[in-house]
């Protein structure tokens, strides 16, 4: 876990220069790995939360967040009693808190550019069993997590002036109109209305947009939709 925490150049992760301090994220970091007790894991989280991958007195989040959210389940999994339960605050903070302006989006494993709320809500859903394993808490984060769902087209097809759009839907598309964002080979546009036309059949992750008055050229295959709120997310 340690090889894990050090093999991050946190000072190359962008944060606002005034709040964010990457030596607080690697120490904190290893600190709460190493936490046998509450008073430890009391100060590695302080250290995380003021300045290192959150700035708590200012409910700011960082990049740097997202890529430590794995290292924190992993915290979760494997630490002390105490450094899982300060790692699952944290983890919930910095899935809550609003980015600064200029340091709102990260790269992930599926496309570029994604809100930080978005991307720590995809290494949350990886662990989904870890998480409902945890009981009331875990299930909270996992509820929070729906919300930021993601789309990704296969196939579209015209309907009258709008396009039906088939694909792939993790989390929750919320009832209703929605301004979504369309993420493309780095370029990101932002559609005005959408709605959830079929959801997915449980047991499935199938389901059919309804983008209004798009063509379906606007559309390719694999593109990415997620929820537009969540890139507008700013301090």
């Amino acid at each position: 876990m340690l090889d894990a925490i050090d093999a991050v150049n946190w000072g190359a992760i962008p944060g606002h220069p005034d709040w964010y301090e990457p030596a607080r994220a690697a120490h904190g970091l290893r600190a709460l790995a190493d936490a046998a007790n509450l008073v430890e894991a009391a100060e590695a989280g302080s250290l995380l939360s003021g300045g290192g991958i959150i700035h708590g007195h200012s409910a700011a989040v960082f990049p740097a967040a997202a890529v430590a959210i794995p290292l924190l389940l992993n915290i979760v999994q494997h630490g002390h009693p105490a450094a899982r339960d300060t790692a699952l605050g944290l983890v919930g903070e910095a899935l809550s808190s609003y980015p600064h302006a200029e340091y709102t989006r990260v790269t992930t494993s599926y496309g570029t550019a994604a809100p930080i709320c978005c991307a720590i809500a995809h290494y949350l859903r990886a662990r989904t069993d870890l998480l409902a394993r945890l009981g009331k808490r875990g299930r909270a984060l996992l509820a929070d997590v729906a919300e930021h769902w993601r789309f990704e087209i296969r196939e579209c097809i015209a309907d009258g002036d709008d396009t039906a759009a088939f694909g792939t839907l993790v989390g929750c598309f919320p009832g209703g109109v929605h301004a979504v964002e369309l993420h493309l080979v780095g370029e990101i546009a932002v559609l005005d209305e959408v709605t959830l036309e079929y959801p997915p059949a449980e047991g499935s992750l199938d389901a059919c947009l309804r983008v209004v008055e798009r063509h379906p050229s606007e559309l390719p295959p694999g593109a990415v939709l997620s929820p537009a709120e969540c890139g507008e997310r700013v301090q």
